[in-house]
């Protein structure tokens, strides 16, 4: 289990990583797996609220 502290900072690289993702483009780059990963993910959290991610 991860502990607070590494839970806020997971928080903090995931909204830097979509704010750059947003600006380059990276997910349209990503291999696909990748990207299917990444939407699963963002599925789960949208139907089960935050406790998914």
């Amino acid at each position: 289990m991860a502990s607070a502290k590494q839970k806020a900072a997971a928080r903090g690289n995931i909204k830097k990583a979509a704010a750059a993702a947003k600006r380059k483009r990276t997910i349209a780059h990503l291999p696909k797996s990748t990207r299917t990963a990444l939407g699963k993910q963002a599925a789960e959290v949208a139907r089960g609220g935050r406790k998914a991610a």
